[in-house]
């Protein structure tokens, strides 16, 4: 069988509309997205978002390409800072008995290669700053995470993950904050920026 070419996605704009040889479809592709990601609380979904908003505040094109769901890092700056993006909250959509417990995933990956098919041999950090998102806010009335003072962000260099001697897979808040202080929106761009150097090594 012939090798298939990988699928060029295009930018879309919301209004495209579902068609059927069989009749008219009166709906529009923003109606898929309201059905399927109107829940920003869920974890699928606030991931995603929290991307879109690190994404905002290092100022990178959102109109240059869209988000690529196989890269070996979320983001990639206009410095050329490759960057990943993990988040968490204390709510979740579901019942709760009580507040979740924050932890963050660091465990190393294997890139896959969209275009070869093929994942690489080793496991490394493929970033050279990791962005810790953690949805603050603790009242379900209330929660907006399209509110961005209801977020916090932990800036930590891949290095000092690299170096973190407790495990290799996860970290929890309390060592999160032994690593780096949480800053606001408005300073996450001067944060990168600041624990970026040129001789940053990933993995």
């Amino acid at each position: 069988m012939a090798e298939l070419d990988k699928i060029e996605v295009k930018l879309k704009r919301g209004y495209e509309k579902f068609k059927s040889n069989e009749g008219p479809v009166n709906f529009r592709l923003t109606d898929f997205w309201r059905w399927s990601v109107s829940d920003l609380v869920s974890n699928a979904t606030r991931g995603r978002l929290a991307e879109f908003i690190v994404a905002t505040a290092l100022e990178i094109d959102l109109k240059a390409a869209v988000r690529n769901e196989w890269a070996a890092f979320d983001l990639e700056s206009p410095e050329g800072i490759k960057i990943e993006v993990k988040s968490a909250a204390y709510l979740q959509s579901w019942s709760q008995l009580k507040l979740s417990k924050i932890c963050f995933s660091i465990k190393p990956s294997r890139h896959w290669d969209s275009s070869t098919n093929v994942f690489s041999e080793t496991p490394v950090r493929q970033a050279h700053i990791y962005v810790f998102c953690l949805l603050k806010h603790e009242d379900k009335s209330t929660v907006d995470p399209m509110n961005f003072d209801q977020w916090e962000f932990y800036v930590v260099p891949t290095e000092k993950l690299n170096s973190y001697t407790r495990s290799q897979t996860s970290i929890t808040l309390p060592s999160l904050r032994t690593l780096a202080n949480p800053v606001s929106y408005n300073m996450l761009k001067k944060t990168v920026l600041e624990n970026f150097s040129s001789d940053s090594r990933v993995g």
